[in-house]
């Protein structure tokens, strides 16, 4: 999940991702003070029948089947594992209803929903590993294995070429941190086999620069602890959690690399302190495969407008249980629902067409993008489900809404933080004002009050598939769970997933889909009136709590000038908000909903 994108993401949005999670950043025990606003009157009586019909055909027990099987997998694209998850999937809805139908043909929609799975060039390999073992030698006894794909799983770093069947038996040489030239510096790395504290694959490029076999990274998130919310703190050195890596694909030094334990990396740098050569044996059996990737498609076509579209997707890669076969399921469970109830009757058939996509994170957004270009003009909203399943008292972290940039996203406050992922870099002169946000969250809160899930919000960060139909415009929502301390580890299992939250976030996403897609100008400008009411108290919270900042600044002209400067960022975002509904209609707006929108929308246009 969320990966690091280098550049920025179009002209639609201008953002640039961190590299990394940042550290010390951390998501605040009490609530925030950015909360949903209620869905009440004629809005509460269109969605509520929605959410029941939904709540009832969603099975919880389904979902974590489907979380069980994918996450015996590591899934990258082109693998066994990536193709068996799209399988089952596929035939999961099929069993539901869903039409088969070949990939990309031009025949008319059918009546009925689809499913098809296309296929494309694949950019990278289908890595897998069946061993991976890293074991310290002892003169005259048996050797210590530290790292095993038995013991801690998901130790070899993706992109590692195989070793010889008995392996490969070199000195292990501490490098320190090793993320400079400096820490290589006297140390006698040719064939050797590096540890050190950078990420993997900086580690990799270093090392193998000056001819070591293969590379051992203890890189750890601050964040990371195997240890469950409330429970006695274990020593680092006995800690059995590492987060999974790579490396480059490189055919000419065909080199390996694993990611320690912070108790394999204890007992390693114990005995290079004891002196005198340590050897290790690495063993490693890898394969990589040229297939072609492949995305998983499903439709609910809509009855008016089927050419306008409202997007979910969730990514297949990683090898995780709730990154991400936990968004999967969800994803695969909510369509199955909307279909039964569509075909029910308990659900009105969307008058936009719902489009459902199991791809690769990023790449396969692009994808998608890039061969749908005509459709993609008229794909109105996106929602990413990425993590969506965690048992938050397992697991330590909270269901969030990532929103869609509003000005939370480029001025920090302490009222509505960023999660330890890390801020974007998202300039002011590029948001633009849209309902999105504060409808999906309403909406969670109607769930939310049947059973008193927890549902808060961070400003946008980026690093998944929302960012990239954001950069083409459309606005997008990511919905997670962070701070996660078993995040991209070795025990992100199924037992610390949860089929009660799969059914919280995928009827949550299932209803604003619904609504997104089925909305006439009355419920529009429902829509548009708990909009305004949302921005009427972000804007209250920004006066008196920036308020409070400024006062206390010590250079207080130039605090109450920026308080100035973001309390206007928000009005006039919040316009536009209101603004935004006149699009939840199919066609053009009347002149009454238009001449009401600007009614609401007037309160933030006076300066």
């Amino acid at each position: 999940m969320r990966h690091a994108v280098a550049a920025a993401v179009g002209a639609a949005l201008t953002i640039a991702l961190a590299a990394t999670p940042s550290a010390g950043r951390q998501t605040p025990a009490s609530p925030p003070l950015v909360t949903s606003t209620p869905v009440t009157g004629s809005l509460a009586r269109t969605i509520d029948p929605v959410i029941d019909t939904l709540w009832s055909h969603f099975s919880r027990r389904s979902a974590m089947g489907h979380v069980v099987y994918i996450s015996q997998f590591w899934r990258l694209s082109g693998n066994l594992g990536y193709d068996a998850t799209l399988n089952r999937i596929h035939d999961r809805l099929v069993a539901a209803g869903f039409q088969e139908r070949p990939a990309k043909t031009a025949a008319a929609r059918p009546p009925g929903s689809e499913v098809w799975i296309e296929s494309y060039a694949n950019a990278g390999k289908g890595w897998r590993y069946t061993v991976g073992t890293l074991a310290l030698e002892h003169a005259g006894a048996p050797e210590e294995i530290l790292l095993s794909r038995e013991l801690t799983n998901l130790a070899v770093c993706i992109n590692s070429f195989p070793t010889p069947d008995r392996g490969v038996v070199a000195p292990i040489v501490d490098v320190g941190a090793g993320d400079t030239e400096e820490a290589f510096a006297g140390k006698a790395v040719k064939d050797a086999i590096v540890l050190g504290d950078a990420d993997p694959g900086q580690l990799w490029r270093r090392a193998v620069a000056h001819g070591a076999r293969g590379v051992v990274s203890t890189n750890l998130g601050s964040y990371v602890s195997p240890d469950r919310p409330g429970a006695p703190a274990t020593p680092r050195d006995q800690w059995n959690v590492l987060q999974w890596g790579s490396i480059p694909y490189d055919e000419a030094h065909k080199a390996f690399a694993f990611k320690a334990t912070p108790h394999a990396a204890a007992v390693l740098r114990a005995a290079i302190a004891r002196g005198g050569q340590v050897r290790v044996r690495a063993i490693v059996q890898s394969t990589f495969s040229t297939k072609p990737n492949r995305m998983l498609v499903a439709e609910i076509p809509g009855r008016v407008a089927p050419n306008e579209r409202v997007v979910v997707t969730a990514h297949v890669q990683e090898p995780g249980a709730n990154d991400n076969a936990s968004g999967v399921a969800t994803l695969a469970e909510m369509a199955r629902a909307m279909r039964a109830g569509i075909r029910a009757g308990t659900i009105a058939q969307p008058d936009r067409t719902i489009t459902f996509l199991w791809l690769e994170e990023i790449s396969g957004s692009r994808q998608w993008l890039k061969d749908h270009a005509e459709a993609a003009k008229n794909v109105r909203y996106m929602f990413s489900m990425d993590m969506t399943g965690e048992d938050t008292r397992k697991t330590g972290g909270t269901f969030l809404i990532e929103r869609w940039p509003d000005p939370g996203a480029v001025w920090d406050r302490p009222w509505d933080p960023h999660t330890e992922w890390g801020r974007g870099d998202v300039k002011a002169e590029s948001l633009r004002g849209d309902l999105l946000n504060d409808l999906h969250l309403a909406i969670c809160g109607r769930v939310a009050a049947r059973t008193g899930w927890v549902v808060r919000t961070n400003p946008y960060e980026g690093g998944s598939d929302h960012t990239v139909f954001g950069a083409a415009g459309i606005p997008a929502v990511l919905d997670w769970h962070f701070t996660d301390r078993y995040y991209h580890t070795n025990l992100d299992t199924a037992d610390k997933t949860s089929g009660s939250e799969m059914r919280n976030v995928g009827v949550a996403v299932a209803a604003s889909a619904w609504l997104l897609a089925s909305t006439r100008e009355s419920t529009a400008l429902n829509v548009a009136a708990l909009v305004a009411r949302a921005g009427a108290a972000r804007v209250a919270v920004e006066e008196r709590e920036g308020a409070k900042l400024a006062s206390a600044d010590a250079d207080r002209v130039t605090a109450s000038n920026r308080q100035d400067q973001i309390v206007q960022a928000w009005k006039k975002w919040y316009g536009e908000a209101v603004h935004s509904a006149a699009r939840l209609v199919a066609g053009a707006p009347s002149a009454g909903l238009a001449r009401r929108l600007d009614e609401l929308s007037a309160p933030f246009m006076e300066k």
